[in-house]
């Protein structure tokens, strides 16, 4: 029993990289789709299009407070690494940790994708295309997300198997 508890202990905390993804994906998505590209803002299609002065206000507000909650999600994920790190005989691996990153971006996209773009319509990825050429952005970032879920997950398995094989 000791021992089991000992290896459970030595696991690399992958919540730490779930977490830590979930910010960065949301940071991704703030930076390159609503600042850099300028596609789209947290609360576009939800009356404000960025219009006017007072609608980019109303947008650059609720993109902040976006922005917070991925910095929170960045923060949480780094202190759950750092009192990992600080554990002596963490087996560590690069594998897992790009999985862990890969399965948070893409578990970022698959639910700010069905949520915000599907359920709320608040916005959509790419609201500077034709109305009716949304759907197929929106589907695309749904898919970028299904693929980065699972190959964060293969990378894992990957990695969890060749720890094993060198226990």
């Amino acid at each position: 029993m000791r021992q089991d508890n000992a290896d459970k202990s030595q696991d690399f905390p992958l919540s730490s990289g779930i977490i830590f993804g979930l910010g960065l994906g949301g940071f991704f998505d703030g930076i390159v789709f609503h600042q850099l590209l300028q596609w789209h803002h947290l609360v576009t299609s939800a009356g404000y299009p960025p219009d006017s002065i007072e609608n980019l206000k109303v947008n650059t507000f609720w993109d902040g407070l976006f922005h917070s909650l991925t910095y929170v999600f960045v923060v949480l994920g780094l202190i759950i690494l750092w009192r990992a790190a600080r554990r002596s005989h963490i087996r560590w691996s690069s594998k897992l940790l790009l999985g862990a990153l890969l399965i948070g971006f893409g578990l970022f996209n698959l639910v700010e994708g069905t949520i915000n773009h599907q359920i709320l319509g608040i916005h959509h990825v790419n609201e500077t295309v034709a109305h009716e050429h949304w759907i197929y952005w929106d589907l695309g970032f749904l898919a970028w997300g299904a693929a980065m879920l699972i190959g964060g997950w293969l990378l894992i398995r990957a990695g969890r198997r060749s720890r094993n094989n060198f226990s």
